[in-house]
């Protein structure tokens, strides 16, 4: 998998969880999406799923409530 070059600044990306990346630019990176843009009511989680027989933990988008 290695380290990510942001494609905005070409910095080094640091890694929250693994498959997800981020930039202090606020360029992201996750694996089934590719780069994308972050906005202030994202939040980044882990979320269990069965992926053939065994749980594994990804990391998801969830948005949040205009509260």
């Amino acid at each position: 998998m290695g380290n990510k070059v942001c494609v905005s600044c070409g910095k080094k990306m640091k890694q929250q969880f693994i498959g997800l990346q981020h930039c202090s630019c606020g360029i992201s990176w996750i694996k089934e999406t590719g780069y994308f843009e972050r906005t202030g009511d994202m939040v980044f989680a882990l979320e269990r799923r069965t992926v053939r027989g065994k749980v594994k933990q990804v990391p998801v988008i969830r948005y949040r409530n205009g509260i």
